[in-house]
């Protein structure tokens, strides 16, 4: 006699009848749909800032790179058939008598501006922070210099240190000094955009360092004062190290951008008299546009100079700031 078997998700159901009736078909569970993976969620927010880079600062460098590779002319510039030299446009830049002087003003330029600018900034700083009356409107006034554009403030400058009638030479002439020819002569004119430069970058450091000085705990400064600790002790024992870290940032961003600083340069002397204060800045443009047979690989040289620089500070930067992470 055969015996059926049936499978356990077959089983007959009894009607009311009695008779057995197949079981209906189990029901088909919906398939859940696997959530979005972490990682397309991140790479979708950083695609934009990936591609603003790739577009205007990889672009550009590689574009930079390859100018001063070529010997570009303003035919091969538009055709795009520049014949590859390799190295032969950086020869040219160190072989060229105003390399020298351009580097040696560069440096000092920034050097000046730097120190002077982080000083001052750093005074006005612990000034504006025992937050006397008309602390917040005397800050904000201290502001205008770094919203004013960069040809306004140029050109205020070169109003003001004109030979003839400049308000500066008055003001000599005032007190029995004989006037300064601040932008024709050789011997003034570096000194002078290095003046209006660092007039221009006090407010950046004022704010930046005053950031940093809230951070610091007003209880330490009452602990040192009940330990007898003067003004100067509080700020060298306290002040000054705890805004190492906002200091090393604040020179940082300077550097990069006085290394760079174009336009007031440009505006007030035009790297002269006597390329008394060219930097490489000013010496890139004049190479690569100020002449009517512009060098387009010996300009772009210079700026790879620059930047090569910028990237040597930045990785110092960097090191050091791992160095005190790990200690």
């Amino acid at each position: 006699m055969k015996h059926t078997t049936q499978s356990p998700d077959r089983r007959p159901v009894l009607d009311r009848s009695g008779a057995a009736t197949a079981a209906p078909p189990p029901a088909r569970t919906a398939t859940r749909r696997r959530p979005t993976s972490p990682q397309w969620t991140a790479w979708a927010f950083l695609a934009p800032v990936t591609l603003y880079l790739a577009l205007f600062y990889a672009y550009p460098l590689y574009r930079n790179i390859d100018l001063s590779l070529r010997n570009y002319t303003v035919r091969s510039f538009v055709r795009g058939d520049a014949p590859f030299t390799g190295w032969a446009n950086y020869r040219t830049v160190l072989d060229d008598p105003t390399f020298a002087p351009a580097l040696l003003h560069t440096v000092v330029f920034t050097a000046v501006c730097l120190l002077f600018q982080y000083a001052i900034g750093l005074a006005l700083a612990v000034f504006f922070n025992q937050h006397f009356r008309l602390s917040a409107t005397l800050r904000a006034l201290f502001l205008v210099p770094w919203l004013l554009p960069l040809i306004v403030s140029a050109s205020t400058w070169s109003w003001m240190l004109n030979s003839d009638s400049g308000i500066v030479n008055a003001v000599l002439h005032a007190v029995g000094i004989d006037p300064v020819n601040w932008l024709t002569s050789p011997s003034w004119s570096l000194a002078s955009v290095i003046i209006a430069n660092i007039w221009i970058g006090v407010p950046f450091n004022l704010v930046v360092l005053y950031s940093g000085l809230q951070s610091i705990p007003v209880s330490l400064y009452e602990a040192a004062a009940l330990d007898g600790a003067n003004a100067w002790q509080r700020f060298w024992r306290i002040t000054f190290p705890l805004l190492r870290p906002v200091s090393a940032i604040t020179l940082l961003l300077g550097l990069v951008y006085t290394l760079k600083v174009f336009d007031i340069i440009w505006i007030m002397t035009k790297g002269g008299p006597a390329d008394s204060s060219t930097t490489f800045a000013t010496w890139s443009y004049q190479l690569g546009f100020g002449n009517l047979l512009p060098a387009f690989g010996p300009g772009a040289a210079v700026g790879n100079l620059l930047v090569v620089a910028a990237l040597a500070f930045g990785l110092i930067h960097v090191r050091i700031q791992r160095k005190q992470a790990l200690s």
